[in-house]
């Protein structure tokens, strides 16, 4: 990407907003340090099938510590710029849509459980989604056919910030 294109719209939306995915992680995460320090530190295995040691450690390290920090950094970012839209599902995920490739934007209300399965990263038969939280976003179709819908707090801003931009005729 081109170091010198204006950034016509930015948005960034955090996944620790919303709370009851991050009480999941936490809960998640509290579980496995309850079984780590009782297997690892008391020397009294965990569960009725216990891990061996080296297990337990690599279990901690993943879903105890690098789960909830993944979590926590986790973020979308939405970028419009000259010739294309920018996004960032960090620390998974860059994406670019080409202006060029776009045939309408339209700003809507949409049901992300239905639609795609909930939140995150998603793909269903020709349609991609990147949503953090809420039901508000931006449908693009492309003149292929496929829709992408990206999840936004400010989706009429996004909206038309893209149609601003996109080619005439």
């Amino acid at each position: 990407m081109d170091q010198t294109q204006i950034v016509h719209f930015r948005e960034v939306q955090y996944m620790r907003h919303v709370r009851w995915v991050m009480l999941l992680v936490l809960g998640v995460a509290a579980l496995m340090w309850w079984g780590f320090v009782q297997q690892i530190l008391f020397g009294i295995p965990w569960g009725n099938n216990p891990s061996p040691d080296w297990m337990m450690w690599l279990l901690w390290l993943i879903v105890g510590i690098g789960f909830p920090l993944a979590f926590y950094w986790m973020r979308l970012i939405v970028e419009v710029l000259d010739d294309r839209v920018f996004i960032y599902y960090m620390p998974l995920l860059k994406s670019d849509i080409l202006l060029e490739e776009i045939e309408t934007v339209e700003a809507r209300t949409y049901l992300p459980i239905r639609e795609f399965g909930g939140w995150g990263i998603r793909r269903r038969a020709g349609q991609r989604a990147y949503n953090v939280s809420g039901d508000q976003g931006v449908e693009i179709t492309l003149k292929d056919g496929r829709k992408i819908m990206i999840g936004s707090q400010k989706s009429e801003e996004l909206a038309l910030a893209i149609l601003m931009r996109l080619p005439k005729g």
